[in-house]
């Protein structure tokens, strides 16, 4: 199959370009007329590398009254993602050869874009079958383990490293076990609690403690470190300093960036996530993205049920594949972001973490995955028009400015709003 992409800004050139696509791949970049049979005219609009959403849940199986990958991947395109990671916490969790192979056959048989899967942890003689099905890295939620247990999965990784072709990659969900239960336990004996305590009974001390272990235990087993879903500013001084000695990466969310923990005032249980908002003081914002960033949604979608049943019992999580592109084009728009760290923190730097050799970068044998950009098209969110199952969003009835318009996902389009 050839195709060719005429008339396509690219961010880091001058004047327009056309692409040319072969089966599947980018085989030319040409500010000459490039013949083909079948060419779709980009409009002068920008043309990105297809953007990677590192962390996703996409609920199946076993969660699929909340998403599948059919729908998740569908929210996925329309958000202009090219590729998702998906996490294990499903059910069963995908810490097993025959759950790791079920869920890649599932995703196989429903995803309209690529995939990769995260394991779950487990015995040192399951992780050995799970390593031959690829997992792309192994993820630790550091919230439901003892400081004993922790020391022996990431010890049992360092093992798998030196025994397998595994790379090393371990990515972490930082809180502290038991910081989360004790400050959990105090708030519970309140007369009466309010959204916002969830905040506190998570607090930003739980994660900074946490990110500081999960560093340790990575350094002394050898082990390359992504931290998901940054939330606290002391956390991000603490990984910055040891991204210096060691490999260390890190996420932020479009919530944590973009919200504080006032907005527990406003949306109530709908917005509890885990981590939870921080105070303005003690979070990362919108000025701590720099050409090193990574942006991970960790789009986590409930039923509307799931999400008002009081501020314990509520779960965790908010759905965002189709607003945070908007969301950050719009920061660009202000003037708060450059427009050129854009690839970089939706692409190419999970590339480079993530070992997608591939992806993340326009140029000739690499794979045809587009995000187009409309920097200039407004609007305001509208959840009833959104592919995810989610029926709420605290961005819903948001202004922005700037929209992914088409998604092209190895040399096929999965979404088009080009007019």
């Amino acid at each position: 199959m050839e195709l060719v992409l005429k008339n396509c800004r690219l961010v880091d050139k001058l004047g327009e370009y056309n692409i040319k696509i072969e089966n599947g791949k980018i085989s030319d970049i040409s500010k000459a007329s490039i013949k083909c049979d079948e060419v779709i005219d980009i409009q002068n609009n920008y043309v990105m590398p297809g953007f990677i959403d590192p962390h996703i849940h996409f609920r199946d199986p076993g969660l699929t009254q909340k998403e599948d990958f059919r729908t998740g991947s569908l929210s996925a395109a329309n958000g202009g993602f090219t590729t998702v990671i998906d996490m294990p916490n499903t059910i069963p969790k995908t810490n097993t050869y025959k759950a790791l192979k079920e869920k890649i056959k599932i995703a196989q048989s429903k995803s309209v874009v690529n995939f990769k899967l995260q394991a779950g942890t487990n015995s040192l003689e399951e992780m050995e079958k799970m390593i031959s099905l690829n997992p792309i890295s192994f993820k630790i939620f550091m919230d439901l383990e003892t400081d004993e247990s922790l020391e022996s999965i990431f010890n049992d990784l360092s093992t798998l490293k030196d025994t397998t072709n595994y790379n090393g990659l371990v990515a972490t969900h930082c809180e502290k076990k038991a910081i989360v239960e004790s400050e959990t336990k105090k708030l519970k004996q309140k007369d009466e609690n309010e959204a916002i305590d969830y905040t506190y009974a998570r607090p930003s001390k739980s994660e900074d403690e946490s990110v500081k272990q999960a560093i340790d235990l990575a350094r002394d087993n050898d082990l390359r470190l992504h931290i998901c879903h940054l939330s606290s500013s002391k956390s991000l001084d603490i990984v910055k300093t040891a991204s210096k000695t060691m490999p260390v990466s890190w996420e932020f969310t479009p919530h944590h960036l973009l919200l504080d923990n006032s907005a527990y005032n406003i949306y109530g249980a709908f917005i509890k996530t885990n981590p939870p908002l921080r105070p303005k003081e003690e979070s990362v914002n919108i000025t701590d993205l720099d050409e090193t960033s990574i942006i991970g949604t960790d789009h986590a979608p409930h039923t509307l049920e799931d999400k008002t049943k009081g501020v314990w019992s509520s779960s965790p999580g908010i759905p965002n594949l189709e607003t945070v592109v908007p969301l950050l084009l719009t920061e660009v728009n202000r003037g708060n972001i450059d427009l050129k760290i854009i690839p970089k923190i939706f692409s190419q730097n999970a590339a480079k973490v993530y070992g997608l050799e591939n992806k993340g970068e326009i140029a000739i044998g690499k794979d045809a995955d587009f995000t187009v950009i409309d920097l200039k098209q407004e609007g305001k969110f509208n959840i009833e028009e959104f592919k995810t199952k989610a029926e709420y969003s605290p961005f819903d009835g948001w202004s922005y400015v700037g929209m992914p318009v088409m998604t092209i996902v190895n040399g096929k389009v999965v979404m088009n709003k080009i007019n």
